[in-house]
């Protein structure tokens, strides 16, 4: 009885060390559109970058956290978000204190918490390397994690002494961000070459947590091979939405909201890690895999089809612009559903063999049965297809009725 007694609030303070943190999180995001608002900023790219970061981010590490508590990645996920978001108000309270003098409370601490987006940049490699079970691959990255993570406090000591002392000599001017602006990187300041061998570093890490991740993907099976795809599709995803969203953002003409719809898509990134971690239709992915590749392929054709046609009717054959813009819609329209067809027939035979043999083995039972006329051969015939289609561990066909 004093053993349950005593064992008995562990549970309920591993809840509430994951329930705090997360109403804190919630109070913070609440907190960023009118901060920024009130600096000025635009509230549609803030929501959007909460969204596409902080939500996912923060959302999954509850949820890793609370059912895997002693796996780190889950704790490294939430970290990292609230680094993030830290940042983000700080960078809005900065504006609103420095740059447009409302002579706010609290002013040097702002400055110095916007600096946290950095070492929680940091964290994301780590992630990677851990993933899925939180563990060291080898007694050799453990070495390298522990410098890897020294030189990540040294950065940031390195960079809150220097804010120190600038807010110390009154050098409070901050750029569009929120940021100090003796950290503009084209103006150099002390320090300057142990920050890039800081970023290095990150680099190095970076691309040793994917190598180590590559070479375990060939040499694994089952549900550990699924739990890599799953995480090679999201590092895919995520990273690709945020270089889109950039480029799109700098297009000149283009809106800048679809930019910022489209970096919502960094959230593949830390569903995904969440997905594999806790093997949550972890057989999906393939699935997954093959319907985005379809569409995106088929997206790009249409809109080059599109494009080209509209040019075509535009500037060769001198049609009003409405009436080829109508044209080559309806073009792109009756395109589409053909297209997507034999696009995500092909995919699938590449990306999701099981249910393009599947579809053939049903295709070829229905060509079959349009010429049966023997009950017995055609239940045959079904439990066969349905076997190796579906591959059941258990098949039985039961008739009703009788034959005439």
């Amino acid at each position: 009885m004093t053993a349950v007694g005593m064992g008995s609030p562990r549970p309920a303070l591993s809840r509430l060390a994951v329930v705090v943190p997360g109403l804190l999180m919630v109070a913070l995001v609440a907190a960023e559109i009118p901060l920024a608002m009130l600096a000025r900023q635009n509230p549609v790219t803030t929501a959007s970058e909460t969204l596409a970061v902080v939500v996912p981010f923060a959302a999954v590490g509850i949820v890793v956290a609370w059912r895997r508590p002693g796996n780190p990645i889950g704790w490294l996920m939430f970290a990292f978000a609230a680094c993030f978001q830290l940042s983000s108000d700080a960078g809005s309270y900065d504006l609103i204190d420095y740059r447009l003098g409302h002579g706010l409370p609290l002013g040097p601490v702002a400055l110095l918490l916007y600096l946290l987006w950095e070492p929680g940049l940091a964290l994301i490699p780590v992630v990677v390397l851990l993933f899925p079970d939180g563990r060291p691959p080898s007694a050799r990255w453990r070495w390298m994690l522990r410098a890897y993570l020294a030189m990540g406090l040294t950065l940031l000591a390195v960079l809150t002494l220097r804010s120190a002392i600038a807010i110390a000599q009154h050098q409070t001017q901050v750029d569009r961000f929120g940021q100090l602006s003796i950290f503009d990187r084209t103006s150099g300041y002390g320090g300057a070459a142990f920050v890039l061998v800081g970023y290095a570093m990150l680099v190095v890490v970076w691309l040793g947590a994917v190598a180590r991740q590559a070479v375990s993907w060939r040499r694994s099976s089952g549900d550990r091979r699924q739990q890599f795809k799953w995480l090679a599709s999201g590092a895919i995803a995520g990273p690709a939405a945020l270089l889109c969203s950039v480029l799109l953002s700098g297009t000149h003409g283009f809106p800048h909201a679809v930019a910022d719809v489209v970096v919502i898509g960094v959230a593949a990134l830390p569903v995904s890690v969440g997905v594999g971690i806790l093997r949550y239709r972890l057989y999906d992915i393939d699935r997954i895999i093959s319907r985005t590749l379809a569409y995106a392929i088929v997206t790009g054709l249409l809109v080059g089809v599109y494009a080209g046609l509209v040019i075509l009717a535009t500037q060769v054959l001198s049609f009003s612009c409405p009436v080829a813009v109508a044209a080559s819609t309806l073009a792109a329209a009756a395109l589409f559903s053909p297209l997507r067809r034999r696009v995500q027939r092909i995919v699938d035979r590449r990306f999701n063999r099981a249910r393009y043999d599947a579809d053939r083995t049903i295709a070829a039972f229905a060509a079959r049965l349009s010429g049966a006329v023997d009950q017995d051969a055609v239940g045959d015939d079904l439990l066969g297809t349905v076997s190796q289609a579906l591959e059941p561990a258990h098949a039985h066909l039961w008739l009703t009725g009788s034959r005439q």
